[in-house]
């Protein structure tokens, strides 16, 4: 192992949504720097991943903003404090050294040697749950998706959306209506089957979707695919299997499958961490897993009165931070400040002090 090769970091945070963004800016205004590792290719997380377009109401003094929007503005909030991003990687290796720190190694290669390890990675790797259909997954990624990456490319599409949850009802209904701007992203014709004539989707969906196809501009179809229609290569059509057993062909120019995700810890399993219910046990003073160094902030984590929100993340983060600092500062006494009030804040900032007295 050539030292040359490592990078040698204060802190390492293992996932690059939202609450692995902020983790780097409480971290940075304790002046600690951090490398993020995401197996995504991109920053964001599951609100990007998942949920670009939809809107959250949950962040403080922010009524409305997309997940894409939450994660632009966390990107820029960070810039001062010059995170390095590794990302479509997975941590495949983690070891305590004998001298307190941690060797890293991703399944790129890339090596760290840490004092600290952030780990915010959701719940985990996402795998979507397949549809298990002979000779689809020939056409996953052509004519058959498991997620939305651009919705404009279904524009003009005639879909067929399979699942009864929130994500198969927004992505039909946003298909069936098109954005408020023109309907860029409208569908030539939106098809919804779903096993059963019952949702777990938020009751105002389910009932504009009724709404729409009472009004002929889409249409539902209690039943599952069980087959699928090719020609010429391609495939054409869904066989769609309803409750009275007779299954018809429904033709389509492309797919879309949501039967929700299934999280898998992968790796971070076997890191010697206390885990309940796929889930990293930490106490609430520090957000310390069960290894001295390793923490865990947001949805991974779990400890009494738990709740999965993106606010009680930022909240996590914070005191992380403050928990991490004696291991990157053991001399260092780390004293409260405040962004409003704290010229070293506002130089760690970027921005100028404010003369309260003008």
């Amino acid at each position: 192992m050539s030292t040359s090769t490592i990078i040698e970091t204060d802190a390492v945070i293992v996932g690059a949504g939202p609450v692995g963004l902020f983790q780097v800016f409480e971290l940075g205004l304790l002046e600690i720097k951090a490398h993020v590792i995401d197996s995504l290719e991109h920053v964001g997380g599951q609100c990007v991943e998942l949920y670009p377009d939809k809107p959250i109401y949950d962040i403080p003094a922010v009524p409305v903003c997309t997940g894409q929007e939450l994660t632009d503005s966390l990107l820029k909030q960070i810039e001062p404090f010059g995170a390095t991003f590794h990302l479509g990687q997975e941590v495949t290796v983690v070891q305590k050294k004998e001298d307190g720190r941690f060797f890293i190694e991703t399944s790129q290669g890339t090596q760290f040697l840490t004092k600290t390890i952030f780990i915010a990675a959701g719940v985990g790797a996402f795998q979507p749950r397949l549809l298990r259909v002979d000779g689809i997954e020939a056409y996953e990624g052509t004519q058959m998706y498991y997620r939305v990456k651009n919705p404009a490319d279904f524009a003009g599409k005639n879909l067929i959306i399979v699942g009864g949850g929130d994500s198969a009802l927004d992505w039909a209904l946003n298909f069936c209506e098109g954005n408020k701007d023109g309907g860029t992203n409208k569908a030539q014709s939106v098809i919804l089957i779903h096993r059963r004539d019952g949702f777990k989707a938020a009751p105002a969906s389910v009932a504009k979707m009724k709404e729409l196809c009472d009004a002929y501009e889409m249409q539902f179809i209690v039943g599952q695919v069980t087959g699928i229609e090719e020609k010429d290569g391609k495939l054409v059509g869904a066989k769609v299997t309803g409750g009275d057993g007779v299954t018809r062909v429904v033709p389509m120019d492309e797919m879309l499958v949501f039967f929700g995700l299934s999280p898998k810890l992968g790796p971070i399993a076997n890191w010697g961490l206390e885990i309940e219910r796929k889930q990293l046990k930490v106490d609430t003073e520090k957000f310390s897993t069960n290894v001295p160094g390793i923490f865990a902030v947001g949805d991974i984590n779990t400890y009494p009165g738990k709740k999965k929100l993106i606010l009680s993340g930022f909240h996590e983060c914070a005191l992380a931070a403050f928990g991490a600092a004696p291991f990157i500062f053991p001399e260092k006494k780390i004293h409260l400040q405040y962004t409003t009030t704290s010229p070293k804040l506002h130089k760690v900032l970027g921005v100028e002090t404010p003369n309260f007295d003008d």
